[in-house]
Parts: structure tokens; C-alpha cells; sequence
């Protein structure tokens, strides 16, 4: 048996004196230490560089919603529930993030398109608050393109009060999709409420600022180094971005894709969004066989934050690889 000294037996003694009397003490620091849930997110920005441009990310937020009926129109809904849930969105559910970009040709400051704006719920409308965590004042920006007129993309235009969102930029919008969403002859046409509401929307932002707004054509510059490209389907005159700086260029695919982990890995499935849904799935053979076949970056609007990302070819699908986060530009 060994033998335990008297020395060690004060020691010990005392050191447990020392933590029962300090007990009360400890307790009370653990538990002012205790501070309220913050219950938000970090500002969401994220830039990188293109060449001599500087981009930035900037998240306007995301909605998680239940699937609806009809959401993808030409699958079971049973296919494309087994889809999100394989992406792990919540059951029943899928979220669609919103991410506009900002590109800083050292000569403009270009805005591609504006997020949802105020007042639609608390996740989403993040573009404004985001851009100051970023430092970037939205009396700067210069050009603001759109790149449709769905309300993600156009609402950011103008702020809660209906004052322009943007007071010194030059706002351009695709002269195909202008041509469309401000037709009357269309709008009697709507084949559904969604799409009236639409109509109703494009109308209710754009249609009191009409002669302050510049159309543009595919294949040309909107802003130094940008480029519009035919990217149709998903609206009459849905555009893309080729923005190129020296050697170096990304893809600003807009809505190419919605929700990549349903309809880039299931390119022939239509969203419900889509106004031509078949054209819509031909651009985006073209598109992602053309980005796949470059190795190019892609900014993609429905991506997850930062929204980056390359696209692979997987027999006749696609697969996303998202950037590796870089701490430095």
C-alpha cells in the first residue's frame, strides 16, 4: 500500500477548500459571461478580382419556402422534393439565395442587378445594408443593369419611400425584356396569376422612372469590359455577362439557373418561372457546355453566397464546384 504523507494531505485539503470557496465565484462569472443570441448573419460580401477589375458579392439575402405544386412544372413534385432534400434544404422545403454583383473597372462602378428590395420579408432586401458593411456608398455606383425584370432583380431599384435606390446611376434594362413586360397587348395575355403579377410589378418600379432608363442590346458593352449576351428563355430577353479584364473573364450567368442543385444538375427540368421553359433549357446546355468547356468563373444569382463557382460536365448534367473562400484578393 503506499503511503500518503501528512504534507500531501494538507495540500490536497486545501485545495479543495480553495474550489468550494471560489464555486460561487465561478458560477457567477460563467453566467454574466452569457450574452443574447445575436440571431443574423455576418454582413455578406465577398470580393475577388478579375483581371485589373475588382468584383464584389454582395448578398441581398435568401427564402426558404415550402415546395410549391408546380414548381418544377415537368417532373413529380415527389423527383423534385427527393432533390432538395438530397441538397439538405430543410424537408418540404427549398431556399433560393439572391446575390447581385458589383464590378470596379477603375472607371465605373457597375451594378448587375438590384435584389429584392424593401419590404418583402426580414431574409431577404440585404443588398443596401451590405453594400455599406462593404463600404460601397449607392450614390457611387454609375451603371445599374438589369438583367431581367423579375422583382428579385428590379425591386432594389428604389428604396421603402419609392426615392431611386441609385440617384446618380445610369439604369439599363434589356430592350427584349422591356419590349415584353411593358406591352399591354402581354399582360392581357398573362397565363396566370404569378404572371400578372409580374407585369404588375415591372410596371409598379420601372414605369414612372421610363425616360430615365437605357436599353441595351446583346453583344455589345453596357459598361467597360461588360458585356450582354443572349441568354433568353427564362425571360424573352433574359442577359447574361461576359465581364473581361485583360486575359481574364467571368461569366455572370444572371438566372441561366435557378436553384443549381435542382436545375443544374437537372438541366431539362423547367422552373416555374421560366417563360419559354424549352428555350430556357437550351440556353442552359449552351451556356454551361460553353463555361464548362473554358473552365470559366461563374457568378450565379441563385448560387449559395459568395455565389461563385465552376461548372463541370457529368454525362448530360452538370455539377457545381464553389469556390475555396481566399482571405486576400
Amino acid at each position: 500500500m503506499t503511503e500518503v504523507s501528512r504534507r500531501k494531505l494538507l495540500i490536497g485539503a486545501a485545495t479543495v477548500s480553495a474550489v468550494a470557496a471560489a464555486g460561487p465565484m465561478l458560477a457567477t462569472s460563467s453566467a454574466s459571461a452569457t450574452g443574447a443570441a445575436a440571431g443574423k448573419q455576418a454582413p455578406g460580401f465577398y470580393r475577388y478580382k478579375v483581371g485589373e477589375f475588382e468584383l464584389t458579392q454582395i448578398a441581398d439575402g435568401a427564402r426558404t419556402f415550402p415546395m410549391p405544386d408546380g414548381f418544377v412544372k415537368n417532373v413529380d413534385k415527389v423527383l423534385a422534393l427527393a432533390a432538395a432534400e438530397a441538397a439538405y434544404m430543410p424537408k418540404g422545403q427549398v431556399t433560393v439565395p439572391f446575390n447581385p454583383v458589383i464590378v470596379n473597372t477603375g472607371s465605373k462602378l457597375v451594378l448587375i442587378d438590384t435584389g429584392y428590395g424593401p419590404g418583402i420579408a426580414p431574409s431577404v432586401g440585404l443588398l443596401l445594408v451590405n453594400m455599406a458593411a462593404a463600404g460601397i456608398d449607392p450614390k457611387a455606383i454609375d451603371i445599374v443593369v438589369l438583367s431581367h425584370l423579375h422583382p428579385d432583380h428590379i425591386n432594389g431599384v428604389k428604396t421603402a419611400d419609392g426615392a431611386l435606390a441609385f440617384p446618380n446611376a445610369e439604369i439599363m434594362a434589356p430592350a427584349q425584356d422591356w419590349g415584353f413586360w411593358m406591352s399591354d397587348d402581354n399582360m392581357g395575355k398573362a397565363p396566370n396569376d404569378m404572371m400578372k403579377n409580374y407585369f404588375a410589378n415591372t410596371r409598379k418600379i420601372l414605369a414612372d422612372i421610363a425616360g430615365k432608363v437605357t436599353k441595351y442590346d446583346w453583344g455589345k458593352e453596357v459598361a467597360p469590359g461588360v458585356t450582354a449576351l443572349d441568354a433568353s428563355g427564362h425571360t424573352p430577353g433574359h442577359t447574361a455577362f461576359a465581364v473581361a479584364s485583360g486575359s481574364a473573364r467571368i461569366l455572370v450567368q444572371s438566372d441561366v439557373t435557378n436553384i443549381p442543385e435542382l436545375f443544374l444538375r437537372n438541366p431539362d427540368w423547367h422552373v416555374a418561372f421560366d417563360v419559354d421553359a424549352e428555350k430556357a433549357a437550351q440556353t442552359r446546355h449552351k451556356f454551361y457546355d460553353m463555361a464548362a468547356a473554358e473552365k470559366a468563373l461563374i457568378a450565379g444569382f441563385h448560387f449559395s453566397f459568395p455565389s461563385l463557382g465552376h461548372v463541370e460536365k457529368d454525362g448530360g448534367s452538370y455539377r457545381l464546384v464553389p469556390i475555396r473562400w481566399n482571405p486576400v484578393i
